[in-house]
């Protein structure tokens, strides 16, 4: 099992001039620490790439015990290419859980995803949702249908944690590299759905997991982070 945490993006609506992933939830703990944190509870931590671009040697200075992927046209490309730029570290034979790199989550996500290596997962909600955020539909048999924020009538947010199970991980490395630069990394799995590639939805309920975008996400992020570590 590899995990990727896509980390390259400037993240410039939050205006810390740092990588996003440095932005703090607490005095010691950054986005990216957290998601450390709650990874190591059901994973080697050994195993996770880290994507990096925007300021790298930040994140490398303060997490100098993991391997790191670069994408060095990190202003000009989106999270398709980093995605690739991670899986280019590793060999086809691995299930992958990949996630963007400004996610605050609840770590039994993992575990639920764990629950269920047989099948490509997309982690979901049903809650209301805006422009902003990638969307999902299901088909007529409850699997993932269309994913970007442009789905009409959605079910929920796809909230940017997926697993690939390693029968379909070549498959999906060619979907990636069909994307254009500015694609996010659901557009492979749109076209990996195409090609007749299953994505069932894992419905994460209560769990919390929020994508830091703005000053407000944040806000609320810290607030749920210090809540749940007793801080």
């Amino acid at each position: 099992m590899k995990v990727i945490i896509l980390a390259a993006g400037i993240g410039s609506r939050l205006g810390h001039n740092i990588p996003k992933a440095l932005v703090k939830l607490d005095s010691k703990t950054t986005i990216l620490q957290s998601q450390i944190n709650s990874l190591k509870k059901y994973v080697n931590i050994s195993e996770l790439i880290i994507v990096i671009g925007y300021k790298k040697e930040l994140i490398k200075q303060r997490h100098k015990d993991f391997n790191f992927a670069v994408n060095r046209n990190y202003a000009s490309t989106n999270t398709s290419k980093s995605l690739l730029k991670g899986l280019e570290m590793i060999d086809n034979q691995q299930d992958i859980i990949y996630m963007n790199g400004d996610v605050i989550f609840d770590p039994e996500i993992i575990q639920l995803i764990l629950n269920n290596r047989d099948i490509n997962q997309i982690c979901v909600n049903n809650e209301k949702v805006s422009e902003e955020e990638v969307k999902y539909s299901l088909d007529e048999i409850g699997n993932i249908k269309c994913l970007s924020k442009e789905v009409k009538e959605p079910l929920g947010e796809a909230v940017g944690i997926n697993y690939i199970n390693r029968e379909y991980l070549a498959e999906f490395i060619n979907c990636l590299k069909l994307c254009e630069d500015k694609d996010y990394h659901e557009k492979a799995v749109e076209f990996a759905i195409e090609k007749g590639i299953k994505f069932s939805p894992l419905n994460i309920e209560s769990r919390f997991c929020i994508e830091v975008d703005f000053k407000e996400d944040l806000a609320k992020a810290t607030k749920i982070w210090k809540q749940v570590n007793n801080d």
